[in-house]
C-alpha cells in the first residue's frame, strides 16, 4: 500500500517540535518512481524560455548573421560545429564527447501549442500539463503517464528542486525531495520528537522519510518511548536548519537523482531557471548553459556506464525566443525553440526535427523562430520508446488530442 503526504501535513506537524519551513527538505520537490521497466527518463523543464538559435545555431541558414548581429554564432565564434549546418554554444562544449558518441542530440523548432500571449506563467502551465489548452487538465503529463502503467509506486518517480514540478502532480504516486536545507537532529531531538508523535503515526513517517531524504540514517522513533527521557533536564537536546547548499544546488539534484536512479527510481524530473535573456544574452545564456552541461555530466557520472545505457533525458523549454536581437544585446520572449536529449538510449549526434528557414515569410508573425514539431509528439515517442505505453495511450490520456505523427527516432 503506498502512503501519500502532503507538504502542507507534513508542515502542520512540525511545529510541534519547532521546525521551521525551511527544515523541511520536502519543500522543494524533486520527482522519482520506481517500476518493473527497466528504462530510466529524466526530464528538465529549462524555466524561462531558452534561446534555441544560440544554443543550436542554424549558421548554416544564410538569414542567421543578418538577424544575429552581436549574438552571431558558428564556428568562427568559438561556437563547435555539429554537421556543416548547426554549430553549438561554446559553453557546452564538455558535452561534445557525448555528442561524438551518439549520447547527445537536439531536437530544433518545437514548441507546444501556446501561441501569440508568449506569457512564462502560462507558457510553463501548458508545457508541464501537456494539454492543448489552459486548464485542460489539472495533471502533469508525466503523472499521467505514470497512471496508464502497471508497477508505479511512491519510488518510481521523484520531484526535484526548487519550486513546484506541476509535472509531476497528479493522482499517481511521486516522491518529493529538496536540495536547498538539511534537517539534522541529534539523537535526543529524535528520541523527543518520538515522545510527541507516538499517537500520529503519520508524523512519525515523515519524519522518518524526511530524514532519509535529508542524508541521515533513518531512525525508528517509535524506540524514543523505551528510551531514557532524562534528556529534557540534563542531557543536550540539538535541531540545526537549515543549511543551504548555495548556487550549486543544482549539482547535488543531479547527485541526488543519479542515486536514486541506480535504486528503483525510473523517472526523475527537475527544473534549471536562468533562462530569460532579455539583456546581455551572452552572460545570461552562457552562465544557463554550464550549468546545464553540469548536471548532464553530473547525470552521467553518477548513475554509472550501464544505467547510462539505458536513461534519456529530455531538456525542454516553455518557448523559444525571438530570431531578430533587441537594443540590449538580448532577445524577447518567441515561440519556436529547440529540445535537448542525452543519455545512451538516445539516438544522438544529431539535430532532429525540420528546419523552416529565416527568411521573413518563413517566419512565426514575422518575429519567431516558426515550429514545425510538438515537444508533446517527442515526448511521446520517447516514453513510448522507453516503458512500452501503447501510442494510444499517449495520444488519449497522456497528451490528449496530440498526434504522434510518423515516429522521428529519437531512441536507439
Amino acid at each position: 500500500m503506498t502512503k501519500t503526504l502532503s507538504r502542507r501535513a507534513f508542515l502542520a506537524r512540525s511545529a510541534i517540535i519547532g521546525c521551521s519551513a525551511a527544515a523541511s527538505p520536502l519543500l522543494t520537490p524533486v520527482t522519482f518512481a520506481s517500476a518493473p521497466w527497466d528504462t530510466r527518463f529524466v526530464v528538465i523543464i529549462l524555466r524561462g524560455g531558452m534561446d534555441g538559435l544560440d544554443v543550436v545555431q542554424p549558421y548554416g541558414d544564410p538569414n542567421y548573421a543578418g538577424l544575429r548581429k552581436s549574438l552571431n554564432g558558428g564556428p568562427g565564434s568559438g561556437a563547435v560545429d555539429l554537421d556543416g549546418f548547426y554549430a553549438l554554444h561554446p559553453k557546452l562544449k564538455p558535452l561534445m564527447p557525448l555528442w561524438r558518441a551518439g549520447e547527445l542530440g537536439f531536437v530544433q523548432a518545437v514548441s507546444t501549442p501556446y501561441r501569440h500571449k508568449r506569457s512564462h506563467f502560462d507558457g510553463q502551465d501548458l508545457l508541464e500539463a501537456g494539454t492543448a489548452a489552459l486548464g485542460d487538465s489539472r495533471d502533469g503529463w508525466l503523472n499521467r503517464m505514470l497512471q496508464n502503467l502497471p508497477g508505479v509506486e511512491q519510488k518510481t518517480a521523484y520531484a526535484l528542486g526548487a519550486g513546484e514540478m506541476k509535472v509531476l502532480q497528479g493522482s499517481a504516486p511521486v516522491a518529493d525531495w529538496s536540495p536547498d536545507a538539511d534537517l539534522l537532529m541529534s539523537p535526543q531531538a529524535v528520541r523527543l520528537a518520538g515522545l510527541l508523535m507516538q499517537d500520529d503515526p503519520l508524523f512519525r513517517d515523515a519524519l522518518d522519510e524526511a530524514l532519509i531524504l535529508s542524508g541521515q540514517e533513518p531512525q525508528m522513533i517509535m524506540s524514543a518511548m523505551e528510551e531514557d527521557t532524562g534528556m529534557m533536564a540534563g542531557g543536550s537536546m540539538q535541531m540545526q536548519v537549515p543549511r543551504g547548499t548555495g548556487n550549486k544546488s543544482y549539482l547535488k539534484i543531479a547527485e541526488f537523482a543519479a542515486e536514486q536512479l541506480r535504486a528503483e527510481a525510473r523517472v526523475a524530473s527537475f527544473s534549471l531557471n536562468g533562462w530569460d535573456s532579455h539583456n546581455r544574452q551572452s552572460k545570461t545564456i552562457g552562465d544557463a548553459l554550464g550549468r546545464l552541461s553540469d548536471t548532464i555530466l553530473a547525470l552521467k557520472s553518477g548513475v554509472g556506464d550501464q544505467i547510462w545505457g539505458k536513461t534519456a533525458v529530455v531538456a525542454m523549454t516553455e518557448f523559444g525566443r525571438t530570431v531578430r536581437e533587441n537594443g540590449t544585446g538580448g532577445t524577447d520572449h518567441g515561440t519556436g525553440g529547440a529540445m535537448l536529449l542525452a543519455g545512451g538510449a538516445v539516438h544522438g549526434g544529431k539535430v532532429h526535427g525540420t528546419w523552416p528557414g529565416l527568411s521573413e515569410a518563413d517566419l512565426f508573425e514575422r518575429r519567431d523562430l516558426m515550429p514545425t514539431g510538438d515537444v508533446r509528439a517527442a515526448a511521446g515517442w520517447i516514453m513510448h520508446g522507453l516503458t512500452g505505453i501503447d501510442r494510444s495511450l499517449i495520444e488519449a490520456n497522456v497528451f490528449p488530442g496530440v498526434d504522434l505523427g510518423r515516429n522521428p527516432g529519437l531512441l536507439l
